[in-house]
């Protein structure tokens, strides 16, 4: 929880991104460019009505740019993608991490753009409530990560050992160490976009990444969806305190 709290402050001065859909003929582009999370950012119900106003879809792209959030709207995510009767393909353009990678796997075909980074790690969720509701989510968050791990084996062709040791490193992979790996498909002819996330929140993010360029710091003017990702953030962390 609180790596999930520091990763929405630390991003704080971002406008909120909603999921973009584009449709032409036979084919429709979902833009999944923000934290996934129901408040914060990238809910599972607006994929989900994006992927039902594609149901007519012959091929469906997903364009990634996130570090990740809520395993279980990420997961949410990855049913919605699963349901679709079409070619899903995933594009990796700058960031695919955490929750994120659910959703890049649940896509027939996964590409990714040179200079982007997939990253993936142990389950991470938010709680509220008292010891009972804590132990609950923790029983979930056990549970999910289980499928996780059986999703990654089955992508990679790594035994589950191999991969618990990559979550519980927090690992970091290029686009050539994630195709090697097998998470990814190939190598995208498009060039990806530049990260601007503030991912301090992370233990082992690369240094290319934590030198970034970031958005204006919270003391400049913020939209008032952004005033209120702060005032939630800092009442999470008072009751905490």
């Amino acid at each position: 929880m609180k790596k999930i709290i520091q990763l929405y402050r630390d991003n704080i001065g971002r406008e909120k991104q909603p999921v973009n859909l584009v449709r032409n003929a036979s084919e429709a582009s979902i833009y999944i460019y923000d934290v996934i999370d129901p408040y914060w950012g990238v809910s599972a119900l607006s994929v989900i009505d994006a992927v039902d106003q594609s149901s007519d879809a012959e091929v469906l792209h997903v364009y990634i740019n996130s570090p990740g959030g809520d395993v279980f709207e990420g997961r949410a995510i990855m049913a919605a993608l699963g349901r679709f009767n079409g070619k899903t393909i995933a594009h990796i353009d700058s960031l695919c991490a955490s929750a994120a990678t659910s959703i890049a796997l649940a896509c027939h075909e996964v590409e990714m753009s040179k200079g982007a980074f997939f990253m993936i790690h142990n389950a991470m969720g938010i709680a509220f409530g008292d010891k009972t509701d804590m132990r609950e989510t923790a029983n979930l968050l056990e549970k999910v990560e289980g499928s996780i791990i059986a999703d990654y084996t089955a992508k990679t062709g790594k035994s589950a050992a191999e991969i618990i040791a990559m979550m519980d490193a927090e690992t970091w992979m290029n686009a050539d160490e994630a195709i090697k790996n097998g998470f990814v498909d190939r190598l995208a002819e498009s060039k990806g976009t530049k990260n601007t996330w503030n991912l301090a929140s992370f233990d082992n993010a690369p240094k290319v990444l934590l030198e970034t360029e970031q958005p204006a710091s919270v003391g400049f003017l913020m939209s008032v969806s952004n005033k209120n990702r702060l005032k939630l953030a800092t009442t999470l962390e008072r009751s905490r305190a």
